[in-house]
Parts: C-alpha cells; sequence; structure tokens
C-alpha cells in the first residue's frame, strides 16, 4: 500500500535527519524507546484508556478528559502518547497518566508490536489523528476508538478523489465528537454519520487554567494602577508591530511573553524597545522592589496563561508565521485579543471575530483599532467581556463526550 511505503521513506528521513537535528534526534530516540518503557511498565492486568496527541496543544485538548476520566473512573489506568518532542518533552512528568512515551511510527509492525503490550479498553485520538494501521488493528480487535475535536475541512485527503483509498481509515472510529456543522457535513457526504458536534475541549481546559492561575507577586507589582498591554508567544513580526506603537504611546506598560526564549531573541526585543526602561522576569525577585521598569520581558515558561489576568488588552503571537497560539488562555480573562492574519484554520479566531477579537494585517490596523480602545475605556471593557463571554458559552464539550462514551 502507498501508505506503508510513505511510512518506511519517513522513518529512512528521520533516521538520516536526526543526525542533524536535536528535535527529531529525541524523536528517533524516544519512539525506538518506547517499547521498552511499555515492557517496564505496563501492569497486564490492568484496563488502559489511551490517549494519543501529536503535540502539546493537542494534549492540552485531551487533558480535560483524561481527567475527568481519572476522578471519575478510577478502574482505568491511562496511557498518553506523543507523536513529537514538542508535547512529549513537555508533559513526559505529568501526574494525570500512569504510561508517558512517543507513539511508534505507523508501521504494521510498530503497530502489532504496541497493541500487544499495551491492549487498551478503548483509545481516544485527539484533533488530527490518523494513523492507518493502528486505526486499523484497533478495529479488528473491537476496540472503540473515539476521535476528540476534530475538525474536517474540505481541502483534506479524505474529501478528494485520490484519497478515498486512505480516506477508508476514518471508517475505524467508533464515533466522531467534532467542532463544528461542516466536518459532520463532511463526513456525511463520504457515508460517516456516528458524529456529534460537541465544541472544542480547549475551552473547558482554558477555563481549568483560570481556576488554576498562579498568583505573581512581581507581575502584580510591575501592573499596578497601570494601563497594560499583554503579548503572549509573541514572534518578531508581531512584535515589530505592536512594540512600535508603544514606543509611541508611553502611558501603556508592555508585558512580552516571546515564543522563543533565547538571548538573541530576548536581545533582539530590547533593541525594538528604544530605550524604554525594561526588565528580565527572572532577574527581579523582590516585588517591593522592582526599580521602575515599564516594560516586563518575561524570560522563563509556564506563566502566561497567569499573566493574561494582569493584561487590559492582549496580544496572541503567530498570525503572521505557521498560526496563531492560544487566543482561549487569554481571552478566558475577559481581555480584548489581538492576533494576525494567519487565523483560517483555527475555529476559535473566527468565532472571536465577532467577540472580542481583532485580526490585524499591518501596524495601521493595530494602531487604528488600539487608538480607540485608549479613546473610549467602556468600548474596551465591552469588548473584553464578550470574549470572556464567548469562552464561557462554549464550554462542556468534555462532558458530552464522556457522558455519551460512559453515561
Amino acid at each position: 500500500m502507498i501508505y506503508n511505503l510513505i511510512i518506511y521513506l519517513y522513518l529512512l528521513g528521520v533516521a538520516v535527519y536526526s543526525l542533524f537535528n536535536e528535535k527529531v534526534r529525541k524523536m528517533w530516540r524516544g519512539e525506538r524507546a518506547a517499547f521498552k518503557v511499555l515492557k517496564e511498565k505496563v501492569d497486564p492486568d490492568a484496563k488502559y484508556v489511551w490517549f494519543h496527541a501529536a503535540s502539546l496543544g493537542e494534549f492540552e485538548q485531551g487533558r480535560p478528559l483524561m481527567e475527568r476520566l481519572r476522578q471519575e473512573h478510577p478502574e482505568y489506568k491511562i496511557l498518553l502518547t506523543f507523536f513529537s518532542p514538542s508535547g512529549y518533552e513537555v508533559r513526559k512528568n505529568y501526574q494525570g497518566a500512569d504510561i508517558i512515551c512517543y507513539l511508534p511510527l505507523d508501521t504494521p509492525v510498530n503497530a502489532i508490536r504496541f497493541l500487544r503490550l499495551v491492549r487498551p479498553v478503548m483509545a481516544f485520538f485527539i484533533k488530527y489523528e490518523f494513523w492507518y494501521n493502528y486505526l486499523h488493528i484497533l478495529k479488528h480487535r473491537h476496540v472503540p476508538v473515539y476521535s476528540v475535536s476534530s475538525i474536517f475541512r474540505p481541502d483534506q485527503v479524505f474529501f478528494k478523489w485520490y484519497g478515498r483509498q486512505y480516506g477508508r481509515v476514518l471508517n475505524c472510529f467508533s464515533y466522531f465528537f467534532v467542532q463544528n456543522e461542516t466536518s459532520k457535513e463532511l463526513l456525511a457526504k463520504i457515508g460517516i454519520t456516528n458524529v456529534a458536534i460537541v465544541g472544542d475541549t480547549r475551552f473547558d481546559r482554558v477555563l481549568q487554567i483560570k481556576e488554576a492561575a498562579k498568583q505573581l507577586p512581581i507581575v502584580e507589582a510591575f501592573t499596578r494602577g497601570a494601563k497594560v498591554f499583554v503579548a503572549g508567544s509573541s514572534w518578531q513580526p508581531d512584535e515589530e508591530i505592536f512594540i512600535k506603537y508603544f514606543n509611541e504611546h508611553r502611558d501603556w506598560k508592555l508585558i512580552i511573553a516571546p515564543h522563543v526564549i533565547g538571548e538573541d531573541h530576548l536581545k533582539q526585543i530590547e533593541k525594538l524597545l528604544d530605550g524604554r526602561k525594561v526588565a528580565r522576569y527572572t532577574s527581579l525577585e523582590n516585588p517591593d522592589n522592582l526599580g521602575n521598569p515599564d516594560v516586563l520581558i518575561i524570560d522563563c515558561f509556564g506563566l502566561l496563561s497567569s499573566i493574561y489576568h494582569y493584561g487590559d488588552v492582549a496580544y496572541v503571537g503567530g498570525g503572521f508565521g505557521v498560526g496563531i497560539h492560544n487566543l482561549l488562555e487569554a481571552a478566558v480573562w475577559d481581555v480584548p485579543v489581538f492576533f494576525g492574519p494567519n487565523n483560517q484554520k483555527f475555529q476559535e479566531a473566527q468565532g472571536l471575530k465577532t467577540n472580542g477579537g481583532f485580526e490585524i494585517n499591518s501596524y495601521e490596523t493595530f494602531a487604528a483599532q488600539m487608538d480607540r480602545f485608549a479613546a473610549d475605556p467602556a468600548y474596551l471593557k465591552e469588548e473584553g467581556l464578550k470574549a470572556g463571554q464567548f469562552v464561557q458559552s462554549l464550554a462542556g464539550a468534555t462532558e458530552q463526550v464522556l457522558s455519551a462514551i460512559l453515561p
């Protein structure tokens, strides 16, 4: 089959590329070590529920399900697998799963070996994961398999004439819990009707994150009594836009949490800031003695979702590159959210455009909207409340999925 040939060619490419790239090397080694992890940790008498997430974003979508399942059905153990190092390396010590490892690449031999070791009683594949060999073996073994928070578009291979053979993989799922009506309609056109529209479990996750938000005394002291703009997961094209504006409007304080925290990038940001008084978060130890910075650069990970709480306006980066990062983490705090133009594939961005979210494609569009916020505080507050209400209104997917599977 062509799919398996592509997988073997990809496997060869990964093996070669791992000699030159650290991230790929971690993935290559992790996949090869997965069987050893499973042999050591799998309890042959336990009932495992398997969750597979490609990376960190998909993990966050699956996390509410894992945690509810663990809380309400302790008779199950949880196996969590990742494809990408950016997911595994960050969450390899996650306490909500009993076993965490990479998923070996989808060759027939790997799939058979993996499923012989684990023998899951059910499996959840998050969003875009469609592993042909794993799914066919799971179906052959009559293991229920669920696609959660999935979203389908007409340009995907399943809906093209040349993708019909591979598209049969969708028949391996017991049920699809999709995000929107379009996805349900597309699946119906190829004869798949075991579908429910439940939305995105990320809305439940960001509400969990909000409840567990950290108190950050340094950020609280920095922002006290000021108008605050928070830029999260920013890249250089984002920074060139909003920093230019705030170099001209110094009555706002800035918090910048860049996506890449490397010395070269941090120095680049500081250079753009044109003489503003800048402090790095990790250099500040005493909230009672911060000095007088008006820009705070977050040079560590793990704080951004809590930092949005301290902002009056937020900006989520990535929209001038591969795609925007997590808009919901900002919107849940009742703040209006800016993002760049590459957002067509992000369902939450489309919803936010009429609910406190603002797409920008240039400095001019950003500056015009910020000027309006600055001139009309009531309007700013109204748009922020719209964003928060949007998140609240779309919560509940986790409950719908679990009540359908384990009533």
